[in-house]
């Protein structure tokens, strides 16, 4: 039987990829099987595992590309908020409070992937990502060198916090306006 064209395994990878997110987001990790991620995809448990090797690389994987689509919205907001580096660090930021905490990345990267990578992972993920983009924002918008690592974990922090409170709030679209307000008090302290 000829072996799969490379195009075809991409497609396999990134349809076990979604629906493990799917997944993942709505039942948790410990409570997901790659059986259950198979079916769902429609393919056999062997292509999960030639794929991602088991279980917790299913999981890795899926947190890698949370984190990157969180990343992407927040620099095309950041863009899209014009060239003033504290529109640009509002809009960023606002827009990784949404992103995290719509869909399936509040779930997944911050209440599971703690434990399921390990801390060690997971702050590399963020720091490769979202932290990345706070860090040079905070830097354009005049936060001193020797205060811009601390700054970055401590507003980083802050707003994953907010995210964990919102998604966890019965009524998440009052809790998503109350951290949007919070959170702009909170960037006045680093704006000029």
């Amino acid at each position: 039987m000829p072996r799969a064209s490379a195009a075809a395994a991409a497609q396999t990878a990134q349809r076990i990829l979604d629906s493990a997110t799917e997944l993942f987001a709505t039942r948790g990790f410990s409570e997901v099987s790659l059986d259950d991620v198979a079916r769902e995809a429609r393919v056999t448990r062997g292509a999960v595992y030639h794929h991602y090797r088991n279980k917790a690389g299913l999981f890795g994987a899926v947190a890698a590309a949370l984190q990157s689509d969180v990343a992407r919205a927040v620099v095309a907001a950041a863009q899209d908020a014009g060239t003033q580096p504290s529109e640009q660090l509002r809009a960023g930021s606002h827009a990784f409070l949404d992103a995290i905490t719509d869909g399936s990345a509040g779930r997944i990267l911050l209440i599971d992937a703690p434990a399921v990578i390990g801390w060690k992972e997971w702050r590399r993920l963020d720091a490769a990502n979202s932290a990345t983009h706070l860090r040079e924002a905070l830097r354009d918008v005049g936060v001193a060198e020797d205060l811009l690592d601390a700054s970055t974990a401590q507003l980083s922090g802050a707003m994953n916090e907010a995210a964990l409170w919102t998604a966890q709030h019965t009524d998440t679209d009052l809790a998503r306006e109350r951290s949007h307000l919070a959170l702009d008090r909170l960037l006045a302290a680093y704006l000029p």
